[in-house]
């Protein structure tokens, strides 16, 4: 971990780099690159880059926001429409053209057609309901919930046309819509809120 932090630093010393940050490491691991970046006078880790969306939530609520307060580590999401699942193109099953009727994709295909993949996209279609009557689109809405969790400082998107980018972008508009009784709403629906969270919405 030292000859991490150390070689972070190097980059950072020689003005290739603002900052640095990790990946998909636990707590315990950003916790102890922090101490030693201290220790050594050092530079720590700013953000950590983890899945988060509708069903993948532990990490980023209920492990993250620790760091957040004692050492200031935000959280860099991706995958904010779990591989295109949460905005209703496999609704009616998987087309063609979509992501899992593609090669090497067979895990999302298998994961779609699971009984635990089933429950998901009828929780998916209930949100839609939601969107509209936020006037939104789907992916607004999931992305737009990613933001309005404390400590994610950002939402890393993956879009393959401007259209999508500038629909995407559309979410930070959605974001004031979604007041705390919304979110209650959306978590009862959901049904696996972390338990333990402490205050995780921005006010």
């Amino acid at each position: 971990m030292e000859e991490v932090v150390r070689a972070m630093t190097f980059v950072i010393d020689q003005g290739m780099a603002m900052y640095w940050g990790t990946s998909r490491w636990n707590a315990v691991e950003i916790m102890e690159a922090y101490s030693i970046a201290r220790q050594f006078n050092l530079v720590p880790p700013v953000c950590e880059q983890a899945e988060y969306h509708y069903f993948q939530r532990d990490k980023v609520e209920l492990h993250l926001p620790e760091l957040y307060h004692k050492i200031g580590v935000g959280a860099m999401t991706w995958s904010p429409l779990a591989c295109g699942l949460l905005t209703g193109k496999y609704n009616e099953g998987v087309p063609e053209s979509s992501r899992a009727a593609m090669k090497g994709y067979s895990w999302l295909k298998e994961r779609l057609c699971s009984d635990e993949g089933k429950k998901q996209l009828s929780k998916i279609k209930e949100l839609h309901l939601l969107a509209d009557r936020l006037n939104c689109t789907p992916a607004q809405l999931a992305i737009a919930w990613c933001l309005r969790s404390e400590g994610v400082s950002s939402v890393l998107l993956g879009v393959s046309n401007t259209e999508q980018l500038l629909e995407n972008l559309g979410s930070l508009r959605v974001l004031s819509q979604l007041t705390p009784p919304l979110i209650a709403e959306m978590d009862a629906l959901l049904g696996n809120k972390p338990r333990g969270t402490k205050k995780e919405a921005r006010s």
